[in-house]
């Protein structure tokens, strides 16, 4: 008895086949390479230009001080854009990672405060109340994920109503109050130092050192680009698919969770606004960094510079007292100007 394939049509074929239509042939090209490096290694030029422009507007820009400043200020939204930027790696989308920065410590703080100070009364340890933050971290993230991956709802969707139910739930839990008065550990990752340095941004630091090389070495890290190049390949190459986007969407809810925990420490409090409307600086530090919206393309080295160029524009109109709502307008433009250098640098429309 001889074997029969079970196609007629060549491994490799079969592949392009499953992908569909092929990239533009300069994105392929060393020259379409050349070009999406250089995207991210612009940010690095573009730092530095800023770093000496602020010093002309202002002499305090450059002071260790400041400059301190800028990153423990930073640390909280680069927590997010990591989170998100590994949920857009996969070709998806997490809107409610801004309301997670919110719900999540909130939580903590709800458990460990007594009635007096508008908490649950139950008085929880602090150990226990932190767990609880990354635990509630966690388990919206594993809601999100079931609802994409296990019901195949539309993640935009699905993420924008858990948006506005957390925000609601928050606004509600806390009605409208301040948390005030919280033990010293939720304030810990801001106030506590390491070489003069808040220890925020070393955790922060650290995450995406991490990533970076989990994404590049470790085949946890090649699936989440196989899957967001092309789901139906990488399933076809034997990657579980919906296992390792499920756990993307859990991780992507624990590191929101400490990115709330971060800012409660850096606001020394918790409001029912916490994180409202941070998601577009989110997106505009991912998009410039380079993280594609398409999914399957991006690296954490251009994501951290993404989340450092609007951390010093941040400062940068700050000094030169530019109104905050003009902060908002600009990162928006910023993301036109990156969506159209991605549209030059990978040859490809975007849907």
């Amino acid at each position: 008895m001889t074997d029969t394939p079970l196609t007629d049509t060549p491994l490799t074929e079969t592949v392009d086949t499953v992908k569909g239509p092929p990239l533009a042939p300069d994105a392929r090209s060393p020259r379409g390479v050349l070009w999406r490096r250089a995207r991210e290694l612009a940010l690095v030029p573009a730092l530095l230009l800023l770093l000496l422009l602020g010093a002309l507007v202002n002499d305090s820009f450059l002071t260790e001080r400041n400059l301190i400043s800028v990153l423990g200020a930073s640390a909280a939204l680069a927590m997010v854009v990591l989170a998100e930027s590994l949920v857009l790696i996969t070709g998806k989308f997490d809107l409610s990672l801004e309301s997670v920065v919110g719900i999540a410590p909130a939580v903590g703080a709800l458990l460990v405060l007594p009635v007096a100070q508008a908490g649950f009364g139950t008085e929880w340890p602090a150990a226990l109340a932190l767990l609880a933050v990354l635990a509630t971290g966690a388990a919206l993230g594993a809601f999100n994920g079931v609802l994409v991956v296990k019901f195949k709802l539309n993640a935009f969707i699905v993420t924008l109503a858990m948006l506005i139910v957390l925000r609601g739930l928050l606004v509600g839990a806390t009605e409208g109050k301040t948390l005030f008065g919280l033990p010293e550990s939720f304030y810990t990752l801001a106030t506590s130092t390491f070489l003069g340095i808040p220890m925020s941004v070393w955790v922060a630091a650290g995450a995406f050192g991490a990533a970076g090389l989990l994404l590049k070495y470790h085949r946890w890290g090649r699936a989440l680009y196989a899957i967001g190049g092309n789901a139906e390949a990488a399933r076809a190459a034997g990657i579980r698919v919906e296992r390792v986007m499920l756990g993307v969407f859990v991780v992507a809810g624990v590191l929101a969770a400490l990115g709330g925990l971060m800012q409660t420490g850096y606001v020394g409090a918790i409001n029912a606004n916490q994180g409202q409307n941070m998601i577009f600086t989110v997106f505009a530090a991912a998009v410039i960094g380079g993280i594609s919206l398409d999914g399957g393309r991006g690296t954490m080295f251009g994501a951290l510079t993404g989340v450092l160029l609007l951390g010093v524009v941040q400062n940068l109109l700050t000094l030169a007292q530019v109104p905050s709502f003009w902060i908002q307008a600009i990162y928006g433009g910023i993301i036109l100007v990156a969506l159209m250098i991605a549209r030059v640098t990978t040859g490809r429309a975007q849907d």
